[in-house]
């Protein structure tokens, strides 16, 4: 589908977004749009692009946006902006940088990131990012049992 010339390019994300969640009562259990109780269709996105995840509004009570649910995963879209307020999680976490460069830290390490960059953190580690650039964006995917999983 092409848009008309003078869509918003926004307006279009934003339907983008809601396609992925649709109420389907036929669904049960946690695949379910976070704050909202509405259930994903019967299957788990194939596709969940750039455009659509930084259009979904973050979940009520997150620094993130869900973008969905499978089994214990749990992948989100951070964009943080300015400062980076998180703290430790309960689950083990992987980032895969979308956009933007910066700096991670975790626990005492320091560590510059950019583009596709993936970066790993444990279950309760302090973590955080730093001096990022106005387009930083990254990718989130919880996964495993509260308390993480062992080494």
């Amino acid at each position: 589908m092409t848009p008309p010339r003078d869509h918003d390019p926004n307006e279009l994300a934003r339907r983008c977004a809601e396609e992925m969640w649709k109420d389907d009562a036929a669904s049960q259990g946690p695949s379910t749009k976070e704050g909202t109780g509405r259930a994903m269709t019967n299957s788990t996105p194939t596709l969940i692009s750039r455009t659509a995840a930084a259009a979904t509004p973050l979940s009520e009570g997150r620094l993130s946006a869900l973008m969905l649910t499978h089994g214990t995963l749990e992948v989100r879209w951070y964009a943080p902006q300015g400062t980076d307020t998180q703290g430790p999680h309960d689950r083990d976490e992987l980032y895969i940088v979308a956009s933007g460069s910066g700096s991670f830290v975790r626990g005492d390490e320091r560590v510059a990131f950019g583009p596709n960059d993936a970066l790993f953190v444990a279950a309760h580690e302090v973590h955080r990012f730093e001096d990022f650039s106005p387009d930083f964006a990254t990718w989130v995917m919880f996964y495993g049992p509260v308390g993480g999983e062992s080494p």
